[in-house]
């Protein structure tokens, strides 16, 4: 059991490991000559305080318990290639739209890492400093999540990374994101505000969290509402991973995920999420500038 979990974060079993009905069925599958064709969880009932379930939706085994036993008990047999080996931004460019000597801004396509990943290391990040070997210091100044498309900012020297990145820590950059929601929102403003955290056992999931999760708060207001599906636009206030889809999608924020969602909503061609607008002062000339790029939804 122990070399099942050799390389999870924790390196050990954690507590419940197993507990699912994942491998529970799998095991009476095998200890009764069955031959398991194919299988899924959904969640039933109301949604726990901390983690994003609904009632009805499917979801995966989590990364830190059953994923682990689950891949074990799956060796040799006949299954789908896992999608999450695939490199989904192998066929795709990434887009310039400013540039001088001191950055540029970019707009990343969705399903495209910023970073190097642990399988996937096409990213940002790679293709920037193929396109810019003599660049000095960081070139990343933030990140977007995989799914997330948009406005990226790139600094080309240390002294504009150094310069840039203090804004971000001093919250005076201004960043607007703009949404597709999975229903009606009744409301047509707010402030959601709701401490996170990461889940440990279930990684990349984010928890809420009042007792160890950091303080995360977003403001929204709607801009278009058509066919159950609410158009919005998020101003992060800050910048905690999976902040806004987390927020949209909790019961005690929008309780209404982005459409396309597959971690804390349903799946669907694209996460509709998209940083159309960013808001900084220029590391040399000193002066405000304002770059947007419309979203593609």
């Amino acid at each position: 059991m122990n070399q099942i979990f050799n390389e999870t974060p924790q390196g050990t079993p954690p507590a419940a490991a197993g507990e699912c009905s994942a491998p529970k069925l799998l095991q009476y599958a095998f200890e009764n000559k069955l031959k398991p064709l194919a299988m899924a969880e959904f969640w039933w009932g109301e949604s726990p305080n901390s983690s994003i379930r609904k009632h009805g939706h499917f979801y995966p085994a989590c990364q830190g318990k059953c994923q682990p036993i689950l891949g074990h008990m799956l060796k040799g047999m006949n299954v789908d290639e896992n999608p999450l080996l695939k490199n989904p931004a192998a066929d795709k460019t990434i887009e310039t739209i400013y540039e001088d000597d001191d950055l540029l801004l970019i707009n990343k396509p969705a399903e495209f890492l910023s970073v190097p990943g642990k399988t996937i290391k096409d990213s940002v990040e790679l293709r920037m400093q193929m396109q810019y070997p003599k660049a000095t210091g960081p070139l990343l100044v933030h990140r977007l999540d995989m799914s997330t498309s948009g406005i990226m900012l790139i600094a080309k020297t240390k002294r504009a990374h150094k310069y840039l990145q203090k804004q971000f820590i001093n919250r005076n950059i201004k960043k607007r994101y703009v949404a597709l929601l999975d229903g009606d929102v009744k409301e047509d403003k707010g402030e959601i505000d709701l401490p996170l955290r990461l889940d440990i056992e279930d990684r990349p999931r984010q928890l809420v969290c009042k007792e160890h999760g950091k303080p995360a708060k977003t403001k929204w207001e709607v801009i278009k509402r058509n066919q159950n599906r609410t158009k919005v636009y998020f101003y992060p206030i800050t910048g905690r991973t999976h902040q806004l889809r987390v927020h949209a999608a909790h019961q005690k924020g929008l309780n209404t995920p982005i459409l396309g969602d597959d971690l804390y909503g349903k799946k669907s061609n694209r996460l509709y999420l998209h940083a159309e607008s960013i808001e900084f002062e220029h590391p040399t000339s000193k002066k405000r500038i304002n770059i947007k790029c419309e979203a593609p939804f």
